[in-house]
């Protein structure tokens, strides 16, 4: 199978974004982060992508409807939608006579629930780091606040993966950078969570991204929300102030492809910094 073939089929299907790594770029990572521990006959890992709707933040950016945001942008869009799109690339790879293991995103920082099965295989449940993989299958970078940017929507869309024994030709890992890593970015947490930085490197990919203290993403009253898998999980960011923030930035500044009419941030956003100012507009 070519790879244009599957990505073409991704599309109809309701794909946004697909992106395809050989199994090698996976090399020299733990057991418990190796899409072989899961699949030992995998040769590719395939990431299919939908996008966020950039209306589906509105309400929280205005702070009148968050509920809107946790249905299409979060649990319709991750366990419905772009479920329903994995699965038929899965069943187009099954009907080709290639195996094919489609994964929901799930906590990587889940520790082991289990005890091994057999010498030389990590404990239940294995969980692979998505992010990690999308950089891999050059579909984009970790942006300097912690979450996954594409040249097409910034930090707007979601992933599942999908583990074949299909040799595919993977995607070029992108040179050009989306996010600036600036100090300004630095700025976009009213709660102060960002407390300086790291070099992240990524199949030979280096990014520079914040130190994030994630217990106060948890309390954040901004739009972030608590992970539903697990209590390690990390919080869903991606509605809240910060990441809004860099969105619209990223859009002001051409950095990014979608386009729209209007700016997103047309007035000051809703922000609680302390719990006095929950109702402050």
């Amino acid at each position: 199978m070519e790879s244009r073939q599957l990505k073409e089929y991704a599309f109809s299907a309701g794909a946004d974004l697909a992106g395809i790594s050989g199994i090698d770029r996976f090399d020299g990572l733990t057991r418990r982060k190796d899409p072989r521990s899961i699949f030992p006959e995998a040769r590719s890992v395939i990431m299919i992508g939908r996008r966020i709707t950039r209306g589906t933040l509105r309400g929280v950016e205005e702070g009148t409807n968050f509920q809107n945001y946790m249905f299409h942008g979060y649990n319709w869009l991750e366990n419905r939608f772009i479920a329903m799109t994995t699965f038929r690339v899965s069943e187009f790879l099954e009907d080709n006579g290639w195996e094919a293991v489609p994964l929901p995103n799930l906590p990587p920082e889940v520790p082991p629930m289990g005890v091994a099965v057999r010498k030389g295989v990590p404990e239940p449940n294995v969980m692979l780091d998505f992010d990690d993989a999308a950089v891999r299958a050059g579909l984009g970078e970790i942006g300097y606040c912690g979450i996954f940017l594409t040249p097409e929507f910034g930090p707007r869309q979601r992933f599942q993966m999908i583990l074949t024994d299909a040799v595919l030709e993977p995607d070029p890992l992108p040179a050009e950078e989306i996010c600036p890593r600036n100090g300004e970015c630095g700025g976009f947490c009213p709660l102060g969570a960002f407390n300086g930085d790291r070099e992240l490197e990524i199949s030979g990919r280096k990014m520079r991204v914040a130190e994030i203290d994630y217990g106060k993403c948890a309390s954040c009253k901004n739009g972030a929300v608590k992970n539903p898998h697990h209590p390690a999980g990390r919080p869903d960011r991606i509605a809240s102030v910060c990441i809004r923030t860099c969105m619209d930035y990223l859009e002001r500044s051409g950095r990014i492809k979608s386009r729209f009419r209007l700016p997103f941030r047309q007035r000051e956003t809703w922000t609680v910094r302390e719990e006095k100012d929950l109702y402050r507009m």
